[in-house]
């Protein structure tokens, strides 16, 4: 497994107009479609959810090489009992998979949930072949029994975090 770029370390860019482009070309593979929504339905999820939803560029020196969407306190049952802050969307553009970036996303998340006093990250994967299960099941994350509108609902134990 390559690692990021030995010159460079992955950060978080706000999306903004400059990198807006660049953030809707992030493409998964084609078989991993099926498990994640687009950067543009991601975005719009975030304008109508602000405040919520936490928009990130992953980007490695000068190349965009993903995207992650966190939600951040929000109500997770429709009486406001339950709040919870996780992930909310991962998108690996598909020649960059394999070399750290997925893991970098989980734990940038988890660094601001931490941030925000939170102990717990939570996670919905789509079960089935090409799906990200065995790589959130092998970041600690445990399967909660949980069904999210089909989903996996997983949960991972801040401290857990492995670096």
């Amino acid at each position: 497994m390559t690692t990021p770029s030995a010159t460079s370390a992955p950060r978080l860019e706000e999306i903004t107009a400059a990198n807006l482009e660049a953030a809707l070309g992030i493409r998964v593979r084609p078989e991993q479609e099926f498990a994640v929504s687009s950067v543009m339905k991601s975005l719009a999820e975030a304008y109508v959810h602000p405040g919520v939803a936490w928009p990130r560029l992953i980007v490695d020196g000068e190349r965009p090489v993903g995207f992650l969407m966190a939600f951040l306190d929000i109500d997770w049952k429709a009486d406001g009992s339950l709040v919870r802050s996780g992930l909310w969307r991962l998108n690996i553009a598909a020649d960059e998979q394999g070399r750290g970036y997925g893991r970098f996303a989980v734990e940038s998340v988890a660094e601001q949930i931490r941030d925000r006093g939170g102990e717990e990250m939570y996670v919905t994967w789509h079960p089935g072949d090409h799906g990200p299960e065995n790589f959130y099941l092998g970041l600690g994350f445990r399967d909660t029994g949980e069904r999210s509108e089909g989903e996996t609902v997983g949960v991972l134990t801040l401290d857990r975090v492995r670096a």
